[in-house]
């Protein structure tokens, strides 16, 4: 584990740090921006996930990017533009301002080539652990954000001067980004350039049930940024200093959940299970949030969907990383964050539109209703453990073979590690042996 920790743990503070500016922000926007001239709970849901349309718009875009011209010009170019939008949207002074910062903020959308570039460094079987660090961090930086938000956010001018914190940050990881991160390993791979375009990475069943996911996981998140400040200023008269008294208790069961989802998830092949269980947390939730009417069960409510939503953590990424290819990766992790980010935007603008006609519990049974066919899509997933990875160094195993064990029936992606002189072959266990294929793979002199 500290192997893998020394790895990732530059790319996951990137990625933090990154997060830390987004949620520092979004625990206490909907209630900041609602009294901005030009609001209406609509553009309000707009405020709060509208930069995951511009994010969506561009994950595709720096994901293949990356694969081209290198993570690292990939990332600096993204964060730039992270921060311009930081500080256009702390200059606002009216919802339409707003709205623009929002979106040059999403533009930069680096979080698919951050995660591409740590499956870069660790190897498949690591995957799990090393999205899991990320995950801690990026755990971390929310838990932080749930407190710092409401504290800053309430004192005069204190929401403005989230979003000048969110721009230094994203300065900050520029500096270590070329100052601490390394250069990824070169890896090979012999399948035909051709294949690496866009649109390969939707012939994957898994991969497209994958994408699905992130939609109906990213879109909750929205709706409920946009419910539970309102709901806490509103409804119960909270003052936004006092929010992170309602988000550390959540927060912190939150991440107490991650770490049974990964065991669970990775090490049990129980992925499944636990994302069948992930979303009646966060029904659950939603029905407390939407028709309780004291502060204590809709307490109760938002820390059920922080526990809900944490369990999924640890395992989306890694779930993509494993079944996408190897060329393919960057390109399969922006599809996916593409979805995620249109599931944002979407979820918290309609969540808007849907209050201002039906208020608060027509948010809820929405909700509801999108659960519903959630569970249904994941009840016929089909399980990442049923694919295998198996290593095999050049010394031993004979590369030449490579593009005839391509061929076979079963042989989901190969690719060579060249760096550290190692083959990756990625199988069906259904359909092959790692002992079949160990002895196809042996050079003669060693047979």
């Amino acid at each position: 584990m500290k192997e893998i920790v020394a790895k990732t743990w530059h790319l996951s503070m990137i990625i933090g740090l990154r997060f830390l500016g987004l949620f520092v922000v979004i625990s206490v926007l909907s209630a900041y921006a609602k009294d901005l001239p030009g609001a209406t709970p609509t553009l309000v849901g707009l405020a709060v996930g509208g930069y995951a349309f511009t994010q969506a718009a561009f994950q595709v875009p720096f994901g293949s990017l990356s694969d081209r011209i290198g993570r690292k010009k990939a990332i600096l170019i993204g964060l730039l533009i992270f921060a311009v939008g930081s500080v256009m949207a702390g200059m606002a002074q009216n919802i339409y301002t707003l709205l623009i910062g929002r979106f040059l903020q999403g533009a930069g959308a680096i979080g698919a080539v951050i995660i591409a570039m740590i499956s870069d460094h660790v190897r498949e079987e690591e995957r799990a652990h090393a999205m899991a660090v990320m995950g801690m961090v990026i755990a971390l930086a929310f838990t932080a954000a749930m407190i710092i938000g409401p504290i800053v956010g309430g004192l005069p001018h204190g929401v403005p001067l989230l979003f000048y914190l969110t721009a230094a940050m994203a300065i900050l990881s520029i500096v270590l980004l070329f100052t601490v991160v390394p250069e990824p390993p070169k890896i090979t791979h012999t399948f035909a350039e051709e294949e690496a375009q866009v649109r390969h990475v939707f012939k994957d069943r898994d991969l497209v049930r994958m994408y699905i996911t992130f939609l109906f996981h990213s879109s909750t998140m929205a709706i409920a940024f946009f419910l539970i400040p309102l709901m806490l200023k509103s409804r119960f008269e909270l003052p936004l200093g006092s929010f992170w008294k309602v988000y550390l208790p959540a927060v912190f069961l939150g991440i107490l959940a991650m770490g049974p989802a990964a065991v669970f998830g990775e090490k049990y092949n129980k992925g499944k299970e636990v994302f069948l269980a992930s979303i009646a947390f966060i029904a659950l939730a939603f029905v407390l949030m939407g028709f309780s009417s004291s502060l204590w069960l809709f307490g109760v409510g938002v820390s059920l969907f922080f526990i809900g939503f944490n369990m999924f953590e640890p395992l989306l990424q890694s779930f993509v990383s494993k079944f996408a290819k190897a060329h393919q990766k960057g390109a399969a992790l922006g599809v996916a964050n593409t979805f995620a980010y249109v599931g944002m935007g979407v979820g918290a603008t309609l969540a808007g539109w849907i209050f201002s006609h039906w208020s608060v519990k027509g948010v809820a049974i929405a909700v509801l209703i999108v659960s519903v066919f959630w569970a249904l899509w994941i009840a016929r997933m089909r399980n990442p453990g049923l694919r295998g990875t198996l290593y095999l160094d050049t010394e031993h195993f004979d590369r030449d073979k490579l593009p005839q064990l391509k061929q076979k029936e079963g042989i989901n992606d190969i690719y060579v590690n060249e760096t550290e002189g190692v083959m990756v072959i990625k199988y069906d266990k259904e359909l092959l042996d790692e002992d079949e294929i160990r002895g196809f793979m042996l050079k003669r002199e060693e047979a």
